[in-house]
């Protein structure tokens, strides 16, 4: 077993562990590989392991590596897009993901629902939270979270599956949970609202 495929295990051992403790099913949860930076044939020690789902800061090369994969042949991966998005790169992300976890503006999700190839299913989207108020950080204040969802609802190429927030580091459990619970309150609301919101 390769040094890929042997941290993949040790992962997913430690997913179905939480998972157990927590009362869910492993299969509940996705093991997103960040991919970014790494070269494709260690993207491909991945996927004879068992992996599916992959992460990209930058889209030009996440590009061409979906390009890389799809002309190999191989099928049945998820291309997901976690870095910040720029206006001017949204077609190619619209074009080519499946997913983008960093939507924070109507101006970027019209832009991603306009460019999104129509025989393609609904580019799947995120709403990015910044939690932690960050002035660093992308991001919408919690506050702003049911006006950006809405309009988001109204795209009918972008399916709203949830929220994602990168938490400012604390040495504090006390403030850790605090921050925890209220993303999961969050979404939690949200998907009383949408029906597609599991993420």
């Amino acid at each position: 077993m390769n040094d890929i495929a042997h941290n993949l295990a040790q992962v997913r051992d430690k997913i179905s562990g939480a998972a157990a403790r927590c009362g869910r099913a492993p299969e509940e949860v996705t093991l997103l590989a960040v991919s970014k930076t790494k070269p494709a044939s260690a993207i491909e020690e991945a996927i004879v392991a068992g992996q599916r789902a992959f992460g990209e800061n930058y889209v030009q090369e996440g590009v061409e590596k979906i390009n890389h994969f799809q002309q190999a042949g191989i099928s049945g991966l998820q291309w997901h897009f976690i870095g910040p998005l720029q206006s001017n790169k949204s077609r190619l992300v619209a074009e080519h993901f499946d997913w983008c976890h960093t939507v924070d503006r109507l101006k970027i999700a019209t832009r991603l629902n306009e460019q999104r190839p129509a025989h393609l299913p609904p580019l799947k989207v995120l709403i990015q939270i910044n939690i932690s108020d960050e002035q660093s950080k992308s991001g919408i204040p919690l506050e702003a979270l049911d006006g950006l969802a809405a309009e988001i609802a109204e795209l009918p190429h972008l399916e709203l599956r949830g929220l994602m927030a990168i938490p400012a580091p604390e040495s504090e459990y006390v403030r850790q949970f605090a921050v925890a619970q209220q993303m999961a309150v969050a979404f939690a609301r949200l998907k009383t609202r949408y029906p597609t919101v599991d993420t």
